[in-house]
């Protein structure tokens, strides 16, 4: 028998998180912004009744912050991600298996309840007293069915923020109301394919002959056909996969227009990867090093950068990686008039992970940097705060790092912004 699968998700996870701390935004209209304060990435209900867009630059919506009194924020990840941390842990004490799909969704086992409903609706309780963040749940016989379940409880009240759509009557009931485009893994283009030949609905989907679905979407349409059937396609990770790769990049708060601002950026992006490759337990074998300017500028002079380089042998070490891509940086840098562009995003990749017990040796392999060096300047930062050393390379004024002017605190991860009450 089929086992089945649980999405609980956070709703509008980064407004919820702020108001956790901020009794005073419930009830208003709240947006948070993207990186650089760009345009809003959430919204409260109040704010998309006010026509907020999902993505609306925040130039454009002025007037309407200020007619409307919405209270605005800047990104505040390192908030959000022990949020999301926090509510997971909620979740583990309901189900023996947790798939963390993003940072407010997670795939839930919910094989062996018996009445589903009332766990989902025990487990909704406990996240608001322990976390205060409000989540919805939709229960299915796979992934693809639990996302709809889940979609449907969101936005109708009925369901009490819980729909268990295990039972075939049900789902024969709901799917129509789902509109194709909203469908876990249906982009556009395959939506637009899909309305051309009459399919507006999930139900309609569920009933595409599936020689047609794999002609028109390839085998990713037949097996979210079969999974809208009720047959999963879809594995549920027990495990977390190991990482393939990583990447750290940013858009700069101002553009950088010499090769040692661009570098300070790229240093620090090359020392954060660096210490999440240790975090894991990993070594890279190939980093790369990207920057361009503004696309959007078609007034300014248009350059994008990129080199790629292996790292022999493997490495986390940070001296490695920044020296890996300075060489990256230098040999992509314009030949010409480098500081007639104007630089907006850089960032460091990095590919080829493995364990660092399982990297390749060869037969010359001579131990480079200091894995005790390292573990120092971990300990070091993690015990007194990011940034507290960093390499010279990374500058002190740091004009390059993004704009946060609306940033709360970050309430549990730094002493220095706890709430004090007098």
């Amino acid at each position: 028998m089929t086992r089945p699968i649980a999405i609980s998700d956070s709703a509008n996870f980064y407004v919820s998180a702020e108001r956790i701390f901020d009794p005073t935004l419930k009830g208003v209209p709240v947006i948070v912004l993207s990186n650089n304060d760009g345009c809003a990435v959430a919204r409260s209900d109040e704010a998309k009744a006010l026509g907020i867009k999902m993505g609306e630059p925040l130039h454009l919506i002025r007037d309407k912050i200020t007619a409307h009194g919405i209270r605005v924020f800047s990104s505040n990840y390192t908030l959000y991600g022990d949020i999301s941390r926090r509510v997971v842990a909620v979740y583990e004490d309901y189900t023996p298996n947790v798939e963390i799909y993003s940072i407010d969704e997670c795939f839930l086992d919910f094989g062996g309840f018996k009445d589903r409903v009332a766990h989902a609706k025990a487990m909704r309780r406990d996240v608001l007293r322990r976390v205060g963040v409000p989540i919805r749940v939709g229960i299915a016989p796979t992934k693809t069915l639990a996302k709809c379940a889940n979609d449907i409880a969101k936005k109708n009240p009925i369901f009490g923020g819980v729909l268990d759509m295990t039972d075939p009557s049900l789902s024969d009931w709901l799917l129509p109301l789902v509109p194709v485009g909203d469908i876990w893994g249906i982009g556009r283009k395959t939506q637009a394919k899909l309305q051309g030949i009459g399919i507006n609905s999930a139900a309609e989907l569920r009933a595409m002959p599936l020689r047609q679905a794999r002609a028109m979407g390839t085998v990713v349409l037949e097996r979210t056909v079969l999974e809208l059937q009720g047959e999963p396609c879809i594995a549920f990770d027990d495990v977390e996969p190991q990482r393939k790769g990583m990447a750290v990049t940013r858009s700069a708060g101002t553009p950088m227009q010499d090769f040692d601002t661009l570098f300070q950026a790229i240093t620090a992006h090359a020392t954060r990867a660096a210490e999440k490759l240790r975090q894991h337990g990993l070594v890279a074998g190939t980093l790369t090093v990207f920057y361009h300017t503004n696309r959007h500028r078609a007034d300014r002079p248009q350059y994008a950068g990129s080199r790629t380089t292996r790292l022999i042998p493997m490495s986390s070490d940070t001296f490695d990686l920044v020296a890996a891509a300075k060489r990256c940086a230098l040999a992509a840098w314009p030949k010409i008039g480098g500081s007639v562009y104007a630089f907006t995003k850089a960032g460091v990749m990095l590919d080829d992970l493995l364990p660092l017990e399982d990297r390749p040796r060869t037969l010359f392999d001579l131990p480079r940097g200091s894995p005790a060096l390292m573990t120092a300047l971990d300990a070091v930062n993690t015990r007194f705060g990011k940034k507290t050393l960093v390499l010279a390379s990374e500058g002190m004024s740091r004009s390059w790092q993004l704009r946060a002017d609306h940033r709360s605190p970050r309430y549990t991860t730094r002493l220095s912004d706890l709430p004090v009450v007098k």
